[in-house]
């Protein structure tokens, strides 16, 4: 292969719906490109990046692929994204090795999820967008219609550049306004007629013409004098003016394709050739931790991004990389700039989804892979500097909504099944895994039930191993309500040394700012930040020795033994005083457990009677709903207890502000997506613990008194 200069690059990523045709089109580009000479497609499942066996079974995309074509002289990467809204870590960091994202549009359907979240990642990024109306030769295909909703959504930046004439079945035929010509493919697809605009178009296209040379102006401040002066632009000051306007986010151009039938893809390319800019041309780039922008500067010392990495069958590790400056040659050792250990380039290779042609070197700009990488994970900066801190930012990947426990269905499996989960986790950074002390439960947090779903599909289809996902306990905590006193006597004798401690405890809540009780004063006071969250003070007001200083730890120690598996139902108390204020003691038979063991079990009396409550964590959430779906968003929120808080608009949408217990949240996010139709996201944030209903508390009481007969 060419070894292609950084002028010479164009890096897309294929973005929108799960039903926009993204897949069939890269395959018509990996086609168009020369990559391949025969097409292959979902439904044969022979397409060059749904290669998976997981995505052969599942005929989608489930992970990005990497693939690339050559045209005009250019280098085009591309990288195949996943549509579903759970797969959107893989769009997250595919948009961040690209300069600009082509949001493919079924345009049967319109804009869907994948279109909103692409539009929402890209705006955030900075990143320049262009759309592809796909499917044009399909029965209900409506080019028109379409375009109307995409300036609802995404404004009047939307640019027509190509018409169809005859969208529905029996496309053959498309208006392109830069080039003012009419593109007619044979049936079937094939080498392109390109003619001159029909008189029927030609009032239509004189009428779009004029919008697009307006947008276009909007590029630069020149072609906007010159535009208000002669109100027309050349053709070629039209093509600059979408090519800067692109860049700067001022244009969103629309094309036309029919993927299935490889019409317009060719033109595409060398649409994509000609304006999609180059990585040195790019207004939004990476930055590095020094603040500075990375600049794709193939003299200066050579610097990589690991923007994702993959364990591939036969092969086994693969890292994706973008080069942000200098250049990368075969064989050539870099720096981990976190790590600082030494990694080899023993290959390098430009991918084609599981197919790879290699590399003797690449210059900045390019997106390249190598194997076997040592310790160099996604988001790694590799250099070929020495004693360097200076990275590129990581990727900030979208907050995980769906949390589930998992665990091994033989008990045998447990250690091996973690392990498999943390190796998992490791290239898919939207999944995380943690085994909760706690909960003592392993808990997987991701961005949705498709997206768990699809490592159980590993388990049962690669790893042959038996999981089970469950809903995970809820952190709660307990508390007091009011001040109570107890004592315990710990009085054991067997034989030789015996074992005696007698304790009083005088418990009141906690509450910041709060004096101390003077029923029995206060000669020594220690105050305890818990480590799950609030506070423990531990007071000394024995007088005359009642019992002697050396034994007050032991009573603490007791006292935080039982303030770590609470009285109710063994979760972690919090925010209580205690007042150690009598005792007795033994000449002989007093020691440290003794006396732990009296602080332990008094605490436990004087909780009972001190009107014990149960805590629940509380979450403030925003819920992004379209308009006319509020109604049934908004009741299945106070069917969870929710209590709203208020509401807001974004866009076309509205914004619920709520606060619901975390208890009443498992598998919202499929609720959700049910009421919606997929159109609804949510984001959520802790706010604080309060105290469950009285009925939510008498159930959970219920269920723990059940829970330790069946252990007894």
């Amino acid at each position: 292969m060419k070894v292609y200069q950084t002028s010479e690059i164009k890096n897309i990523a294929l973005v929108g719906g799960a039903k926009s045709g993204k897949t069939t089109l890269a395959e018509a580009i990996a086609f168009e490109g020369g990559v391949i000479t025969r097409r292959g497609s979902v439904d044969e499942k022979n397409s060059v990046s749904d290669y998976r066996d997981i995505e052969i079974d599942r005929k989608n995309s489930v992970v990005s692929s990497l693939m690339y074509a050559e045209h005009s002289g250019k280098k085009i990467n591309l990288i195949d994204v996943p549509g579903f809204a759970d797969f959107q870590g893989e769009m997250v960091a595919a948009l961040n090795a690209v300069e600009t994202a082509v949001v493919v549009i079924n345009s049967q359907i319109g804009i869907e999820v994948g279109s909103e979240l692409a539009f929402k990642h890209t705006q955030k990024l900075g990143i320049p967008i262009m759309f592809m109306m796909n499917q044009l030769d399909t029965e209900k295909a409506n080019f028109d219609e379409q375009i109307k909703e995409m300036k609802e959504f995404f404004g009047e930046k939307i640019t027509i550049i190509q018409y169809p004439i005859n969208a529905g079945v029996g496309f053959d035929s498309f208006i392109d306004l830069i080039t003012q010509k009419m593109y007619k493919y044979p049936k079937g697809g094939g080498k392109v007629e390109i003619l001159d605009i029909p008189d029927s178009e030609k009032d239509k296209a004189a009428q779009l013409t004029t919008t697009l040379i307006e947008n276009a102006a909007s590029g630069a401040d020149d072609l906007m004098e010159k535009y208000f002066s002669e109100e027309t632009l050349t053709i070629e000051e039209v093509r600059r003016g979408i090519k800067l306007g692109l860049a700067s986010r001022s244009v969103f151009p629309v094309l036309c394709c029919s993927a299935k039938e490889n019409m317009g893809v060719g033109r595409m390319l060398e649409f994509i050739a000609n304006n999609v800019p180059s990585p040195n041309e790019s207004i939004s780039r990476k930055t590095l931790t020094s603040g500075d922008n990375v600049s794709y500067d193939s003299a200066k010392p050579t610097t990589l991004f690991v923007f994702k990495t993959a364990n591939e069958q036969h092969l086994g590790e693969l890292a994706f990389m973008k080069i942000m400056q200098g250049e990368v040659i075969e064989g050539m050792d870099v720096i981990n700039s976190k790590s600082q250990s030494k990694e080899r380039l023993s290959q390098i290779f430009a991918n084609s989804g599981k197919n790879r042609v290699k590399l003797d070197k690449a210059f900045a700009g390019d997106i390249i892979s190598t194997i076997k990488l040592k310790d160099a994970k996604t988001s790694a900066t590799l250099t070929s500097l020495k004693n360097t801190s200076d990275i590129v930012n990581p990727i900030e990947f979208p907050s995980t909504i769906y949390t589930t426990a998992v665990k091994a269905k033989e008990s045998t499996d447990d250690e091996k099944v973690s392990s498999l989960i943390n190796d998992y986790c490791m290239h898919d950074r939207s999944l995380q895994v943690e085994f909760s002390r706690e909960l003592k439960q392993t808990i997987i947090r991701g961005m949705g039930e498709l997206h768990i779903n699809t490592l159980k599909w590993y388990f049962d289809n690669q790893y042959k191993i038996a999981i089970e996902f469950f809903a995970p306990k809820i952190p709660y905590r307990e508390t007091i309500t009011k001040p109570a006193e107890a004592s315990y006597r710990h009085k054991k004798q067997s034989g030789g040394a015996g074992q005696f401690g007698e304790v009083y405890l005088y418990i009141e809540p906690y509450y910041e700012g709060m004096p101390n009780q003077t029923k029995y004063p206060v000669r020594g006071s220690e105050t305890i930040d818990l480590a799950w969250g609030g506070k423990l003070v531990y007071n000394n007001c024995i007088v005359g020795g009642a019992i002697d200083a050396r034994f007050m730890p032991a009573i603490l120690k007791g006292i935080m033994e039982k303030m770590e598996e609470g009285p109710l139902t063994g979760s972690y108390a919090r925010d209580i005083v205690v007042n150690v204020f009598d005792g007795k003691m033994h000449p002989v038979d007093s020691n440290e457990l003794a006396f732990k063991l009296a602080g332990r079990n008094a605490f436990k009396e004087a909780f009972k009677n001190a009107g014990a409550k149960i805590l629940e964590p509380i979450y403030d959430m925003e819920v992004e709903v379209p308009s006319e779906m509020m109604g049934g968003v908004m009741t299945d929120l106070q069917s969870r207890r929710a209590i709203v808080m208020g509401m807001d608009s974004q866009d076309r949408n509205q914004v619920i502000k709520a606060q619901v217990p975390l208890a009443e949240m498992y598998r919202y996010s499929t609720s959700l997506s049910s009421l919606t139709s997929g159109r609804g996201t949510y984001s959520m944030r802790y706010k604080e613990y309060q105290q469950v209903p009285t009925d939510v508390q008498t159930q959970l009481l219920k269920a723990y008194e059940e829970e330790n007969k069946d252990a007894e």
